[in-house]
């Protein structure tokens, strides 16, 4: 009996903390096939139904694509695999799949033209995702700030603009015309790519004031639905949030830079700035500093 017992080994049971690491990437590939399956409908028939279902396709990317970092935060997952992963599914969901979509459904028309535009759409978000990723490996702590309209957000623009006109019924051409949806697509470009500042709201918490500014938000979002057409609700909500970041710089950019001027200036001549601040950087070198002298208050309080 004990050389049966000796012989029958327990099963190794499995690490959940191994497995918990593919959870968030689980949310990323998810975003990848809306992303392929947006393209494919695109790249079909060139009806209203497959252009309405590929920029749909684009809206879920964008769902599993908000969750993804949240549910690796909540995991404690975090890791550089993570993001590198997420930065080329975002390459494919929000950078090639809405270039093809709005080239297939309107940018067509304006023949060589309208492949170039949809190039530079692409090109910049890629651009764009590479230069977060290298600012993601240098800065620490939370992100009060995105360099530049994040893809995500500019796909969300594009193909809500999409769903809004395609359920009017009228085409594009009719409706707004082909160039103003081409000016459109490359200022969102030129947004991806500058150095304008987005909020990402992480610095937000539950508190009266922001319960109020939700509430408008909604409030906004039905009074739209109810005396327009509901799906312009979201046109609205991406609009306004790329106009919020333009009205930021136009409004605070110039004396940012100055401080940021004033301050490198300020520093003794044996030190070398190997690189001048970004904007989005500004606000958060205090940050970092404050929470550099916290972390070595702990360190002498615990030894």
């Amino acid at each position: 009996m004990t050389g049966m017992g000796e012989g029958r080994k327990r099963r190794p049971r499995p690490n959940l903390r191994k497995l918990m690491f593919v959870l968030p990437n689980l949310f990323t590939v998810s975003s990848i096939f809306c992303g392929v399956y947006s393209i494919m409908l695109s790249a079909g028939e060139a009806t209203g139904d497959n252009f309405y279902r590929a920029a749909v396709a684009v809206f879920f990317g964008n769902f599993f694509d908000a969750f993804d970092g949240r549910v690796a935060r909540l995991t404690k997952t975090q890791s550089d695999f993570g993001v590198e992963l997420d930065s080329l599914a975002d390459v494919i969901t929000f950078g090639v799949a809405p270039a093809i979509l709005v080239y297939k459904w309107a940018l067509y028309g304006l023949g060589v033209w309208g492949i170039v535009i949809s190039g530079v759409y692409a090109s910049c978000g890629a651009i764009r995702l590479a230069r977060f990723n290298v600012q993601a490996h240098a800065e620490a702590g939370v992100q009060r700030y995105f360099v530049g309209l994040p893809i995500p957000l500019a796909a969300g623009t594009l193909v809500s603009l999409v769903v809004a006109l395609q359920r009017g019924g009228v085409p594009v051409s009719d409706a707004v015309g082909l160039w103003p949806i081409a000016v459109l697509v490359l200022v969102l470009a030129f947004l991806m790519v500058s150095t304008v500042r987005y909020r990402t709201f992480k610095e937000a918490g539950l508190n009266p004031r922001t319960l109020v500014a939700f509430l408008v938000v909604i409030a906004i979002g039905v009074f739209i639905a109810l005396r327009g057409r509901p799906s312009l609700v979201l046109v609205v909500y991406f609009t306004c949030y790329v106009a919020l970041g333009i009205l930021e710089e136009a409004l605070f950019g110039r004396r940012r830079r100055a401080a940021a001027r004033a301050g490198a200036s300020a520093l003794p001549p044996e030190t070398e700035v190997e690189e001048p601040l970004l904007p989005a950087e500004e606000d958060d070198v205090a940050l970092e500093g404050a929470s550099a002298a916290a972390a070595a208050d702990d360190g002498e309080n615990d030894s």
